[in-house]
């Protein structure tokens, strides 16, 4: 059987200029259809009908034949049943003909093979590429627009409408005439939206562009009430600033999925590195994101070896491995111990919902308190803090204590709500609105800290183990009152009582000093660090 492949590409393009030529990750546009047809297991014979000398020195260089295309078929308004026709080679026998446009870069030649194979088998005429993209659609009678549908329907329920993508049109040589490729049994096939794409526009261009970059990306996160909850936090920040689903892996012996949360996102678990490893020398990343605290040097050499190409960017890795990554990230330390290492407040990311809030105002007096030790605050401050104001004389104050997805003894603390002055908090869904609403903090050194920051809140800081020590945002030349690692009792009651009736004029002060770093830009930095 002969079947060919006929890519029409003429010289002028007004929408943009030089489109079949343009390079396109690393290729010329047109590159893609030739390779395609070059690679097909079904297509004999591949010729590029042209009146571009550029196209046709790419074809040639390629090694398919070039057709040269007659001045009279290049006009706008001829059509393309004509341009195919002209090239198929006078006195040669084909079964098919299959057209394949230049403007169809991310379409897989396995796709191709596949839609070949079909139109052969079912015996239809003419085959044609299209998208199932059903929508509420209006059309117009008797000068009214009207519906083209009977009920409103969600889009899922809606009945099939195919669109034409333009990757190929496969028919039967017999139907195809200089007017006409399409035969009496026509069919379409339904191609993947990663594979659809019809450069027209300048916008095109962009989709394209990136769809052709086929980025893999996983990230390996682990999260608990020892190792802490803003690893799974940030994690989930990441994965939301990819134009695909990352593979989000976890070790299912150190972490429960249930501290993602409600994400729809793609959670894998492994039973060990062994595992992950596995996967991945199958997978190939491009991106790989460890956010697992230190790293080994026998961890980064394992993974290295299974992903020899990816970019592998580590998050707060003070580890011997870190040496051994392409970037590392480490905004709640400050020391740079690498070229490769970005440190400190500019590489904060900041969560989404907290963008949108503006600084609280100050009052003249304290009247609400924020209290938070992170998502799993193993060295329960939160029920020493609760010790200390379940006090009668913080009666007149308001609590409002947020307590997360990892921390234990839950049920327990949920009984203080019986306090009229105490609100406990689990798993906050808005937490920007319930810090807003407050005058003054008592936090953890993790990113909390950035977080109260952001909302020009005073606040009072704790370690929660000798790691947060060295997270040196925090202090008190930031604004913060820092009291160290496991302070006592009395200190803790001491600064709060200080932070209560402190005056208006120096929680000012102290806001000034929070609000004087810049904390809303890390996100596009550390996007910047990981595309790049």
């Amino acid at each position: 059987m002969r079947i060919l492949a006929v890519i029409p590409a003429r010289a002028g393009s007004k929408g943009i200029p030089n489109k079949n030529i343009r390079i396109i990750a690393g290729h010329p546009l047109i590159y893609y259809s030739i390779k395609n047809a070059i690679d097909s297991e079904m297509i004999t014979d591949v010729i590029v009908s042209t009146d571009s000398p550029q196209v046709q020195a790419i074809a040639k260089q390629m090694g398919v034949t070039v057709k040269w295309r007659d001045e009279a078929l290049c006009a706008d308004d001829v059509t393309l049943d004509a341009v195919i026709y002209d090239a198929i080679p006078e006195g040669e026998e084909y079964d098919y003909i299959v057209t394949m446009q230049p403007t169809s870069p991310t379409l897989r030649v396995e796709t191709l093979d596949e839609a070949i194979r079909k139109t052969i088998e079912s015996g239809v005429d003419t085959m044609i590429s299209a998208i199932n993209d059903p929508h509420l659609t209006w059309g117009e009678k008797d000068g009214k627009k009207v519906p083209n549908y009977e009920k409103r329907l969600n889009r899922q329920y809606l009945p099939p409408c195919y669109f034409e993508t333009g990757a190929f049109l496969i028919a039967k040589a017999s139907v195809v005439t200089p007017q006409s490729r399409i035969g009496a049994n026509v069919d379409v096939f339904e191609l993947p939206l990663n594979q659809s794409y019809d450069v027209d526009t300048f916008e095109d261009l962009r989709c394209v562009v990136s769809a052709l970059k086929r980025e893999a990306v996983a990230i390996y996160v682990n999260g608990n009430n020892l190792r802490g909850m803003g690893h799974v936090y940030r994690a989930l920040e990441i994965a939301d600033e990819f134009y695909l689903k990352p593979d989000i892996y976890y070790d299912s012996n150190q972490t429960d999925v249930a501290v993602f949360g409600e994400t729809t996102h793609n959670l894998i678990p492994v039973n060990g590195i062994a595992e992950l490893f596995e996967i991945c020398k199958e997978k190939q990343y491009t991106i790989f994101i460890n956010d697992i605290l230190a790293t080994s040097i026998d961890y980064m050499y394992g993974l290295r070896s299974v992903l020899p190409n990816a970019k592998i960017v580590n998050f707060e890795d003070e580890g011997e491995g870190a040496s051994e990554a392409d970037v590392v990230i480490n905004a709640l330390l400050q020391k740079k111990s690498y070229d490769h290492v970005y440190a400190g407040e500019a590489y904060y990311i900041a969560s989404k919902t907290f963008m949108m809030y503006e600084p609280i105002q100050i009052k003249d007096q304290v009247q609400r308190v924020f209290i938070c030790f992170g998502g799993a605050d193993p060295q329960n401050y939160t029920e020493r803090v609760l010790n200390i104001i379940t006090k009668p004389e913080y009666k007149d104050y308001k609590f409002r204590i947020a307590i997360g997805r990892a921390k234990e003894n839950v049920e327990e603390l949920l009984k203080y709500n019986e306090y009229e002055n105490i609100g406990i908090f689990y798993d906050v869904k808005n937490m920007p609105d319930l810090m807003a609403s407050c005058d003054m903090a008592i936090i953890s050194r993790g990113r909390t800290a950035y977080e109260v920051a952001m909302l020009g809140i005073p606040a009072i800081a704790v370690s929660q183990n000798e790691r947060e020590r060295t997270h040196g945002f925090a202090c008190n030349e930031n604004g913060f009152a820092y009291i160290g690692l496991n302070p006592t009792d009395e200190i803790i009651e001491n600064t709060l009582k200080m932070y209560l009736n402190m005056s208006k004029e120096s929680r000012l002060h102290y806001q000034n000093q929070l609000l004087s770093h810049d904390l809303r830009n890390g996100r596009e930095r550390v996007m910047s660090l990981i595309n790049s």
